[in-house]
């Protein structure tokens, strides 16, 4: 039987998208020192070959937030045109980062066990 405690721990620390989206734009701010939107969305999306690429109406409201949040930094190519906004990390978002890094490890540990478990009883009947 599993702990209660450790049942609602995971039921607040939820493991989705926007969360999975934001770990992962902060490494590349990390690795890459400055990103636009557009950029970070296309590494992504690499990264994923092809299998996944953020929606501008998620990536863009979070940049907005994690700007919000002060985890990133944010400026205009061109201030006057507002075309391109540049984004690099802050020392915030780099305690965040380590902090998130280490809360999704379990998390992402226990998705792809149960992803590997239902592929391996529905595909392979195991």
């Amino acid at each position: 039987m599993s702990d209660l405690g450790s049942v609602r721990k995971r039921q607040l620390l939820k493991l989705n998208n926007t969360n999975i989206l934001k770990i992962m734009i902060l490494d590349f701010l990390i690795k890459d020192g400055s990103c636009y939107g557009y950029e970070l969305s296309a590494k992504i999306e690499a990264t994923m070959s092809g299998m996944w690429k953020p929606s501008n109406g998620l990536i863009y409201p979070l940049l907005r937030n994690m700007e919000a949040n002060m985890w990133v930094e944010g400026w205009w190519d061109v201030p006057d045109k507002k075309t391109r906004r540049n984004y690099r990390i802050t020392d915030e978002g780099l305690k965040h980062f380590n902090f998130i890094k280490l809360m999704y490890k379990p998390l992402l540990d226990e998705s792809l066990a149960v992803t590997q478990g239902v592929l391996n009883k529905i595909y392979d009947g195991k």
